[in-house]
């Protein structure tokens, strides 16, 4: 198991573009190490199958945060894909780069390499887009993106025509040149099929010769001489492993696991560290730290129209999602459950959106054991519109439950901590009644289930986004990127500070959270940092 020129630890979202990227000259010899089983899986493959996997620890970490008094004192629950493709295999497939201006954020933080310029190129070459080529989008690269055009429920467009009534005009393009709006979702669907990371940058990477996979191979150190990161221990089928690297060591565990493995090597907030009887290596205060996440919540109603809850719910109407399915690629089981949604201001002050919109013909307030009942909805003809802050000024961390390597670590999420959050929010809940209360909607609508028209007080609006508000699955920026080693644990090249030979390429170099999906920015992460990597090996 020596010679490897580069160890990967996590075939996620950036894990997975970084094997392709970094084997395709045929020059290095690859491993990758993935404490997940194969994605080969029905439901993983299975566009709405993502409702099964939400509670599924064979693909999921499963992860608890701790009482959050920012949530009204609920644990919240943080499903992570544990499978090769990460979560790009197990999330809801929206496909949104975020606004210019982010990027613009990072440049500032780190450098131009990251700023918008290089990132608009880079998703050019990633992307295959079924909308066609432009100047922003790409077509012709490895990962196909669905423009999301045909099968939709009749009700995206009541909704998209509400939203303009209410103000918010539509757009046809979120990754376009104005994000601002309502619309379509572009989706990670090809053929009917999930189109995860692992489809399109693994499997084709895993035939060459010079990459090896190893799956349900939990890493558990980075391994150093000196200060140089030589290779990565792991356990595999109850015993214990060494591999060496000729050059590198990358972590892509994601923005939980990566600090979580930095800090188990010795890496990290040097106090912490000993506090767990865990030697010093590097006293990197930033590791951990910066926890962003989007946080959101749903409105629901009961329709006087049918929803997709009339189709999925009942026997007769699963078997002819199956069929269509099955038979001709279509129907609800081939989408994501967000068809639409949109991207707005809470005040026409601001420069950039600050809210995400996501359109469900579809109601869950019953709730299913172990499961996200996507497949089994309510009872009734329901309809929910949720929403998510873009960029929360809240901040939590990661750190360590204990020094055993199969612990889960400690998330503390810190949601609504800041009054900037909590005020943007009650503005925008109240955004999604405007919709509601608009043509052609309105006279669709038989009553609001969720909150309840009870709830109508700022105090009680805000007592209910606390109670029911949670993650939308987006954290990052905890081993974050950039210039200043005061406030980043990685330099803009993604080196880990204070080692050699180590590097981390995921969501959680991130220098801030991107105003919209995260999975897009995971993969351009792994893209440009592959491109870094293998300039210096030049």
């Amino acid at each position: 198991m020596d010679g490897f020129d580069y160890i990967i630890v996590g075939a996620g979202s950036a894990g997975c573009v970084l094997a392709e990227r970094l084997s395709v000259n045929g020059r290095h010899k690859v491993l990758v190490l993935e404490a997940g089983g194969s994605d080969r899986r029905f439901y993983v493959n299975l566009p709405l199958g993502y409702g099964k996997l939400f509670f599924n620890p064979d693909v999921n970490w499963m992860y608890r945060t701790e009482p959050d008094p920012g949530l009204a004192g609920n644990r919240d629950f943080w499903p992570r894909g544990k499978v090769l493709g990460g979560s790009s295999a197990i999330n809801a497939m929206v496909w949104i780069r975020g606004h210019q201006t982010d990027y613009e954020d990072w440049a500032s933080i780190a450098d131009a390499g990251w700023g918008w310029d290089a990132a608009r190129e880079a998703y050019r070459a990633i992307e295959d887009n079924e909308a066609g080529g432009d100047d922003l989008r790409g077509t012709g690269g490895p990962l196909f993106i669905s423009a999301n055009r045909r099968d939709l429920h009749p009700l995206v467009d009541t909704y998209i025509r509400s939203a303009e009534a209410a103000g918010l005009g539509p757009t046809e393009d979120f990754n376009g040149t104005r994000q601002e709006g309502a619309g379509i979702y572009q989706m990670t669907i090809k053929g009917a099929r999930r189109n995860s990371t692992a489809r399109a940058f693994l499997r084709p990477a895993m035939k060459r010769k010079n990459v090896t996979v190893l799956t349900e191979a939990h890493a558990t150190r980075v391994l150093f001489e000196g200060r140089r990161a030589v290779g990565v221990e792991y356990y595999r089928a109850g015993k214990l492993h060494k591999v060496r690297a000729g050059r590198e060591v990358i972590l892509s565990g994601g923005a939980i696991n990566s600090p979580q493995l930095l800090m188990l090597s010795g890496i990290g907030p040097a106090g912490h560290l000993k506090d767990h009887g865990i030697d010093v290596l590097a006293d990197v205060p930033a590791v951990g730290q910066n926890l962003n996440d989007h946080q959101g919540i749903n409105y629901t109603w009961r329709m006087k129209v049918p929803t997709y809850n009339d189709l999925l719910r009942p026997w007769w109407g699963k078997v002819y999602a199956g069929m269509k399915y099955f038979l001709a690629g279509s129907g609800p089981l081939a989408k994501s459950i967000n068809h639409a949604g949109g991207f707005f201001r809470t005040s026409p002050d601001l420069l950039r959106p600050n809210m995400q919109l996501y359109f469900q013909a579809f109601s869950t307030l019953i709730p299913r054991e172990g499961e996200r009942p996507l497949l089994t909805p309510d009872p009734f003809s329901g309809l929910s519109i949720g929403l998510s802050n873009c960029r929360p000024t809240s901040r939590g961390e990661i750190t360590l439950n204990s020094g055993d390597p199969f612990a889960a670590p400690k998330i503390t999420a810190n949601a609504f901590s800041t009054n900037h959050d909590v005020e943007e929010m009650l503005l925008a809940v109240k955004f999604l009644r405007r919709i509601a209360a608009q043509d052609p909607i309105r006279g669709l609508i038989a009553e609001e289930l969720r909150p309840g028209p009870e709830v109508s007080s700022d105090e009680d609006l805000i007592a209910d986004f606390r109670a029911r508000s949670g993650t939308v699955f987006h954290p990052s920026c905890t081993v974050r990127m950039g210039r200043d080693p005061a406030t980043s644990a990685v330099d803009p090249d993604l080196k880990v500070r204070g080692v050699e030979g180590l590097r981390v390429c995921d969501a959680s170099v991130f220098p801030t959270l991107i105003g919209g999906n995260t999975n897009a920015p995971s993969i351009l992460t792994g893209w440009i940092g592959a491109g870094r990597i293998l300039q210096d090996a030049s």
